[in-house]
């Protein structure tokens, strides 16, 4: 079985992490064939009737990350800021969640944090549960706050002395910064997928993994909305899995048939 951590190391291409929002659309991932399957801290904040931020998603989210747990793939957490400033609090939600991998995010209700604060979570989580995959997200281009190549890679700096596995600079698109990070940053980068950039692409600029974030619960939601304006105006109805092929999964006592490339 090829470990969370191997998935990043692989070959050329990235390793792709699509995100989920609830069991049904991560048990969908999984038997599409995806060998691991992130949560996204939008998604599942947004489908409570949440905004994303405040750590609003604590509860739901580890209740979602255990419910996972009976998927034969990977799971990666969205923890937002680890949800508390204390890093032992941290450390002990990470441990409870039972993930293989977490995402923890440099900054709080909008605004980046002390970066040796964030790296003092990363070093705790890291203590408490060694074999978990922390990737630390340095939000100094999603918040436009520092948002430079020098700057982040002194944030980055800090976590990976902490122990973090990966660095994860969402909203960092442009190719020349993404080589440039990829190039300093010893651990693998993670990106947000990049329109008009392809796997491949990321892949010869040094991106080592690229995130679907909420794109697909955004998507999915789009896509309810069209199924219903479809029937209120005498438009074809888009086809989708049958409601016995949905339930059959659901049932089912081994809930992923497809191979997972586990």
């Amino acid at each position: 079985m090829t470990s969370f951590s191997e998935l990043h190391r692989q070959d050329d291409l990235p390793f792709l992490l699509p995100n989920a929002w609830d069991f049904s659309s991560a048990l969908a991932l999984a038997g599409a064939g995806f060998p691991a399957v992130g949560t996204t801290s939008f998604g599942v904040a947004a489908a409570s009737g949440r905004p994303d931020g405040g750590r609003a998603s604590r509860e739901a989210t580890l209740g979602l990350v255990r419910g996972l747990s009976r998927l034969p793939v990977h799971i990666s957490a969205d923890v937002e800021d680890g949800y508390d400033d204390d890093p032992e609090q941290v450390a002990a939600y990470v441990e409870a969640l039972g993930a293989a991998g977490v995402n923890i995010e440099d900054s709080t209700d909008e605004r980046l944090a002390d970066p040796r604060s964030h790296a003092a979570k990363v070093a705790a989580v890291k203590r408490r549960s060694p074999e978990v995959f922390v990737n630390a997200r340095v939000d100094t281009y999603w918040l436009g706050e520092d948002a430079d190549v020098r700057s982040t890679l002194r944030r980055a700096e800090h976590y990976v002395e902490a122990g973090a596995d990966g660095i994860f600079v969402p909203g960092a698109s442009e190719p020349d910064e993404l080589r440039e990070l990829a190039s300093a940053i010893p651990v693998p980068l993670n990106v947000l997928v990049v329109p008009g950039l392809s796997r491949a692409d990321l892949g010869r600029l040094g991106v080592r993994r690229v995130s679907t974030g909420s794109l697909p619960y955004r998507a999915a939601v789009d896509a309810a909305v069209r199924v219903a304006e479809s029937v209120r105006d005498g438009l074809p109805v888009p086809a989708a899995t049958t409601y016995r092929a949905m339930q059959a999964r659901l049932t089912s006592p081994h809930p992923v048939s497809r191979d997972c490339g586990m």
